[in-house]
């Protein structure tokens, strides 16, 4: 990428989403930031604009506001807890599929991050609802003539002190962190790792569509 990243983050009102806004807010070679959120996130920066919208299956009200950009960092998603395959698959795959092609017609030098998981299932056969679902999800979206699209495998994510949406439950798991990472590299990686790497795909490109975590480590470097 010859210019300066001009990026849309979407999820920004959770852990993930915030960590790789955070990300690029500090980072010098990202101009501008617009987030979309169901509510404000919270942050004021110069580089900042952020857009209220409920609706993410319709963004005729808002599309005016989308052209100009060259990345997307979607890291918006649900737990599969409870639902069942119709739901998640309307709110994990028919969303971001709506989302990812609205921002085609008017971004298609745009380079797509999208935020799955490990585990994540690309033959779309195997036992696990989610990860099926998650798998059409980053194989559909590869198949979009984006100029790239990178899916973003985490596992276990280290969060970025200061921040405030990380899950409840990881406080217990980040002292262990260091042996975490020395033991179970390929499912461990921390949230300042995720969004540099992002950037830097953005930037200078990476020689695999599916980042796990080990690719995730290598492309923040």
């Amino acid at each position: 990428m010859k210019n300066k990243i001009k990026a849309i983050v979407l999820g920004a009102t959770g852990m993930v989403g915030e960590g790789v806004l955070h990300e690029c807010l500090k980072h010098p070679e990202v101009e501008s930031v617009l987030v979309i959120n169901r509510k404000p996130c919270g942050v004021k920066h110069k580089k900042l604009k952020e857009i209220i919208h409920k609706d993410f299956l319709d963004f005729s009200r808002i599309e005016n506001h989308l052209s100009g950009y060259n990345a997307c960092y979607f890291c918006m998603g649900v737990s599969s807890i409870g639902m069942n395959e119709k739901d998640y698959t309307r709110i994990t795959y028919d969303l971001t599929m709506h989302v990812a092609s609205t921002l085609l017609k008017y971004n298609n030098e745009m380079t797509f991050c999208y935020v799955s998981g490990v585990g994540t299932d690309s033959s779309e056969k195997g036992r696990s609802m989610w990860a099926r679902v998650k798998g059409k999800t980053e194989n559909d979206l590869m198949k979009l003539p984006f100029r790239k699209v990178y899916n973003f495998r985490p596992g276990f994510i280290k969060p970025t002190p200061g921040l405030k949406n990380a899950y409840k439950s990881y406080k217990y798991f980040t002292p262990f962190y260091p042996l975490l990472r020395k033991i179970l590299p390929t499912y461990v990686t921390t949230l300042e790792e995720i969004g540099i790497a992002m950037i830097n795909v953005s930037l200078k490109d990476y020689n695999n569509n599916i980042l796990e975590c080990k690719d995730i480590v290598n492309a923040a470097k």
